[in-house]
């Protein structure tokens, strides 16, 4: 089974930051960043990535090189990512946020890394480099002495733009590469499908070191737009709601659960902020419709949220779709759409051959997306980019690991991990699923499932769940449940918890549940 995207020509040179500098010449005293009530031009940022970019090349890391960036969201780290890549190089995000022990392991991580940019707040967090670790405060003198015009790098589509890392099923963090082309492509499927232009001015919600924010930092600079940013190092609700209500911000890319805060947020208070906006463009995890359903029916919401799937080793998005479209009764599992411009999702069984149309399979993204591959591994989790032969025709595709099949209106719906299924009491069951099924009950407003271990040793399923009111009453849960799922699928322990925990990507954080239960049977 294979679902096209649209082809639509690209330039001999899809390089991103030319799409920024053409925005700078035409449009040069247009808003570029706004934070913290400091307004940057486009002129402005263009002549100061400049000034970063020639010394860059200046100390031989230029084109090939890698950079890495461990700043807050600032006009600084949109300076040095803009003149990292107009230097050739591609940047890597050491994100603040990240704990001081991840950071150290990612430090080594990273084969061939030249230097790091960070901050005074920040350069302590990777002092342990192996690299030198400069600041633009410190060179301000000398980058001043350097001259404002474009150093003219020549750049193709098929070099790297930025690394992110991602730990995947292992828990082992990866570094998976982006090329322009791909980075280029995706967002000019956003600027042509969706209508965005230099009045969709964005807000950036999630953590530097998300696939998800590589984007949503770029977007708005490569359509005109202003690009807003927090002054906040993690993600603050209070912050980000305010922003929204008090600045002409029309888009927001964040991950499901970052969604769910900010409308409850504004249901909480009656806010309009969010059904004001023109887009919200969301996933990166099985989604609950449940918290949406109530807000989307608003009178005067006028925001479209778009339903997306993607990975980091495919420059984040394959798939949309928009959930006006979206019926209950008519899914199980709301749908992720359709592929993006140049971009093809094959159905493949486990010997990488079709399936047939309705028939789960393993997602593979083909075209213009797929990614250079993990640097520096030389390990298994490489051959999931493979080149199979489709029609007599040789493919080269990115293996997910996520199932998968097309409804019959043509929409892609993920249905899980192929290796997300754990062995409870000898049956392999996906956790999602019972996710899914606790979402739908009245009692629950939200729930996540952890695999747990009982005191003789064996694996159990444990629900940690959100009650919509009151105390969490488990005997009614587990009631309902056997209602609708077999005995081996319905939890052995029901937790109730205030909130559900977000990583800094703002996903659901199931080793903080997990660790809290272990703290908690301490009795600490």
């Amino acid at each position: 089974m294979i679902l096209q995207g649209k082809r639509v020509a690209l330039p001999s040179a899809p390089v991103v930051h030319q799409q920024f500098e053409a925005h700078a010449q035409a449009t040069p005293d247009a808003v570029a960043v706004v934070r913290a009530g400091r307004q940057v031009t486009y002129a402005e940022l263009d002549a100061r990535a400049n000034r970063f970019a020639r010394f860059l090349i200046a100390r031989g890391h230029g084109r090939g090189a890698k950079v890495g960036l461990c700043l807050d969201y600032s006009v600084d780290l949109l300076v040095a990512l803009l003149g990292t890549l107009k230097a050739g190089a591609a940047y890597v995000p050491f994100d603040p946020a990240y704990p001081a022990a991840r950071l150290d392991l990612l430090l080594g991580q990273v084969p061939g890394l030249a230097l790091i940019v960070a901050s005074p707040d920040t350069a302590p967090l990777v002092a342990s480099a192996p690299v030198d670790v400069v600041g633009l405060d410190e060179l301000g003198e000398h980058l001043a002495t350097l001259p404002a015009t474009s150093p003219g790098v020549p750049v193709t589509g098929d070099d790297l733009c930025y690394a992110v890392f991602t730990s995947g099923s292992t828990g082992t963090p990866k570094l998976t590469a982006v090329r322009h082309e791909g980075w280029f492509n995706l967002m000019n499927w956003l600027r042509l499908e969706y209508g965005l232009d230099s009045g969709s001015n964005n807000l950036v919600v999630s953590a530097f070191g998300f696939d998800l924010s590589q984007r949503a930092l770029m977007t708005p600079l490569f359509c005109g737009a202003t690009q807003h940013l927090l002054p906040s190092r993690n993600f603050d609700a209070m912050l980000a709601y305010r922003a929204l209500r008090e600045h002409d911000i029309r888009v927001v890319h964040c991950a499901s659960s970052t969604l769910y805060v900010l409308i409850d947020w504004e249901k909480a208070r009656g806010g309009d902020a969010l059904t004001r906006l023109d887009y919200i463009l969301f996933g990166g995890e099985a989604l609950k419709p449940e918290r949406l359903t109530e807000w989307m029916r608003r009178e005067n919401n006028t925001c479209t949220l778009l339903h997306q799937y993607g990975v980091a080793e495919c420059t984040d998005v394959a798939t949309s779709f928009d959930l006006a479209g979206y019926r209950a009764g008519d899914h199980d599992i709301a749908p992720v759409g359709r592929p993006a411009y140049n971009t093809d999702i094959h159905l493949l069984d486990e010997n990488l051959r079709g399936v047939a149309a309705g028939e789960d399979g393993e997602i593979c993204i083909a075209g213009a997306g797929v990614g250079a591959g993990y640097l520096g591994s030389s390990g298994p989790e490489n051959t999931k980019f493979t080149t199979v032969e489709i029609d007599g025709t040789p493919v080269r595709l990115y293996r997910t690991g996520d199932r998968g099949r097309v409804t019959e209106a043509g929409d892609l719906v993920v249905a899980g991990r192929m290796d997300a299924q754990v062995k409870v009491r000898g049956m392999r069951i996906d956790p999602t699923d019972i996710e899914r099924a606790l979402g739908r009950l009245a009692e629950v407003r939200e729930a996540a499932v952890a695999v747990t271990w009982s005191d003789a040793g064996e694996a159990e399923l444990t629900a940690f769940v959100v009650p919509e009111a009151g105390a969490l009453a488990e005997d009614a849960v587990r009631a309902r449940l056997l209602q609708t799922l077999p005995r081996n699928m319905v939890p052995a322990r029901f937790v109730g918890v205030p909130a559900i925990p977000l990583s800094p990507h703002g996903k659901v954080d199931r080793p903080a549940l997990v660790d809290a239960l272990k703290n908690r049977g301490r009795g600490q």
